[in-house]
């Protein structure tokens, strides 16, 4: 009894110790928070005050400068150049419509361009600037910055803008860059694409190269208050621009043979024979890329829409034509591979019979071997020859000398075109009935493709590139991007037959052929090549392309090489709508190729000519820009 009383007493006494213990110490807690609780109401107010105002971190993208493009000797083709810009702050606007107002008279906003930061200020989202303008003169710029105490939420910056200081001339050959569309935001969801400012490759070069070009962008985070004050000014990340890129493009030439080709409508193309480099990779008439990278107004969107000569449309690339008689040196490299002797004479009536039709010849050339036929452009021996042998032999040489073929470069889209042969017919007939008249492969078929038409249909740079393997006996493949080093691995096409072609390609320009009128005036220098004419409409009785209506009449081709004794550079003009090859397209390549050996002489020859035209490049874009500047603000008026 006395044992349970004493535990009883013990277990007490225990329990009364162990609730001091806990209220001991849950009284220092407490006077520990209070005293915490006291520091911070007191001695860290005014720091915690500001702290609970700033209910935001905001990161403000950098954009990056892009990489230049430049050509084979670092010349600039794409550059950035400093420019002025003016952004509003939507958290930061304390009256949207006067701002606006003020703005407008600043910055001689137009109605649109109102309009436009209006609807995207119903739709921002807290910090994210919008662009009030681009591309902003000093003087205006000058004058927002000095009002600025009275325009909250307007924060004028200096950036920078894309330039191409050779304009229409790279214009298809570099491309534009613009502001990302919807789409493409939603395809990468990169907050960059909607930075104001900021812009992306459209076209061109600048859109295939784009991930080399952007580069990485910078931030600035920053704390905000509620109402959009700046708190301070968190540790920024630094941008890295875009990796420069450099092209095989010679910049002189490309602007050269883009001011020869003058007002035509047309292309020219010049590869280097050994290494498939790209020296010049011209389509005319083309666009101002300044004008799209600046942002195109519609008046100048319609006229380039509305013009038959198709400046919008890269002509080298996409543009397919008939190649003529262009693709007889290698109708001529096919048929002595297929064992025809070179010295075996043709009799040219002026035609060549089949059947109850009469294929007709250019003249009559009376009786002509290989290399003379090539000069004189002789159709009645390539039909006779062609017919022999057959197409669909001649097709794979067509083939092995880069006609319809699609090369690896960076470039948006190719146009391939057909080398048709006996296969491809009765699969095209098959995949589209109406297309074709009958499914098999006719002698006729032969004869039309063997002078270059028919089904047979090339863009300019196949013909330039099978120029330059006939010229050196290289597989050179276009390149663009870089500068090659080693020369091109050899065809296997013998050399015998590669110097008959040849011969017979130096007598077109230096002998009796059909462009003698354009022979090099550089002593020691010759160039070789062969002219073409494609029809762009059927011959209906006297009516032969040669003269009504511009858009009816025959394209003039001309394919080419220099010098003679050593290849190094071969190419293709295509002029639409030139009439014939002697007369409109080989001039064009007499010039250039000039260019390459002699430019003083080159630019002599120009000059004569650009004051014909009008003026240089330069100076008609400036006068049809001013044109268009007329025209949109006529419109302007009168709406």
């Amino acid at each position: 009894m006395k044992m349970d009383r004493f535990t009883s007493v013990h277990q007490s006494l225990a329990f009364s110790r162990r609730m001091a213990i806990a209220a001991g110490a849950q009284t220092a807690i407490g006077a520990l928070l209070l005293g915490r609780l006291g520091w911070l109401a007191i001695a860290e107010n005014q720091h915690y005050q500001l702290l609970s105002e700033s209910n935001r971190v905001q990161l403000i993208i950098v954009p990056p400068r892009r990489g230049w493009i430049v050509d084979r000797h670092n010349k600039p083709i794409a550059i950035n150049r400093s420019d002025f810009r003016v952004d509003i702050i939507p958290d930061q606007l304390e009256n949207p419509e006067a701002t606006l107002r003020t703005l407008q008279q600043l910055l001689d906003l137009s109605v649109d361009d109102v309009d436009r930061v209006v609807r995207e200020l119903k739709q921002a989202k807290g910090y994210q600037p919008i662009e009030v303008a681009e591309n902003v003169p000093f003087d205006k710029y000058a004058a927002v910055t000095v009002r600025l105490p009275e325009l909250p939420g307007v924060n004028p910056m200096r950036g920078f803008s894309r330039f191409y200081p050779d304009g229409p001339a790279v214009g298809h050959l570099i491309g534009y860059v613009g502001a990302a569309s919807a789409a493409e935001y939603e395809k990468e969801k990169n907050p960059l694409l909607i930075t104001p400012g900021f812009k992306i490759g459209k076209e061109g070069l600048e859109k295939t190269l784009e991930p080399r070009l952007r580069g990485q962008p910078g931030g600035q985070r920053v704390e905000l208050t509620a109402r959009g004050k700046l708190v301070r000014e968190l540790e920024p990340k630094p941008d890295r621009s875009g990796a420069p890129v450099r092209l095989a493009i010679d910049a002189d030439l490309q602007e050269y043979a883009a001011r020869r080709l003058g007002e035509e409508s047309g292309s020219c193309v010049i590869l280097d024979c050994l290494t498939g480099d790209v020296l010049t990779m011209v389509s005319m008439p083309a666009y101002d890329p300044n004008s799209f990278s600046d942002g195109i107004g519609r008046t100048e969107w319609k006229m380039l829409s509305d013009d038959p000569r198709r400046p919008l449309l890269n002509k080298v690339l996409n543009a397919l034509y008939p190649p003529g008689s262009t693709i007889k040196p290698m109708n001529s490299l096919a048929l002595l591979e297929h064992g025809i002797d070179p010295t075996e004479r043709i009799h040219c009536p002026g035609g060549y019979r089949l059947g109850n039709r009469f294929f007709r010849c250019l003249g009559r050339h009376g009786s002509v071997d290989m290399r003379r036929a090539i000069a004189k452009s002789c159709n009645t021996y390539f039909y006779a020859m062609g017919h022999r042998v057959g197409y669909d032999k001649i097709a794979v040489m067509a083939k092995r000398l880069g006609l319809g073929q699609k090369f690896d470069l960076p470039v948006v889209s190719q146009s391939y075109g057909t080398v048709p042969n006996s296969e491809w017919k009765n699969r095209r007939f098959h995949e589209t009935k109406g297309f074709l008249e009958r499914p098999d492969w006719t002698a006729s078929d032969t004869l039309n493709a063997s002078i270059g038409q028919g089904f047979l249909i090339l863009n300019p740079l196949q013909l330039a590139t099978m120029a330059a393997r006939v010229a050196g006996g290289r597989n050179v493949q276009p390149r663009l991007l870089g500068i090659g080093k080693e020369p091109a691995p050899l065809l296997g096409i013998d050399p015998k037959h590669l110097e008959t072609v040849r011969g017979g390609m130096w007598e077109v320009v230096n002998g009796d052929g059909t462009a003698g009128a354009s022979r090099l005036q550089i002593p020691g220098v010759e160039m070789c090549g062969k002219t073409g004419t494609a029809q762009v409409r059927k011959i209906v009785g006297s009516q032969r392309g040669q003269s009504g209506d511009w858009k009816y009449r025959d394209h003039g081709l001309f394919v080419f090489f220099a010098p003679f004794d050593k290849p190094r550079y071969a190419g293709a003009v295509v002029i639409e709508h030139g009439l014939g090859g002697a007369r409109a397209a080989a001039p064009v390549a007499k010039d250039v190729l000039t260019f390459l050996f002699d430019r003083q002489l080159a630019l002599k020859n120009l000059n004569a000519l650009e004051q014909q035209w009008g003026g240089t490049l330069a100076e008609r874009t400036a006068r049809r820009a001013a044109a268009v500047q007329a025209a949109a603000e006529a419109a302007a008026r009168t709406a």
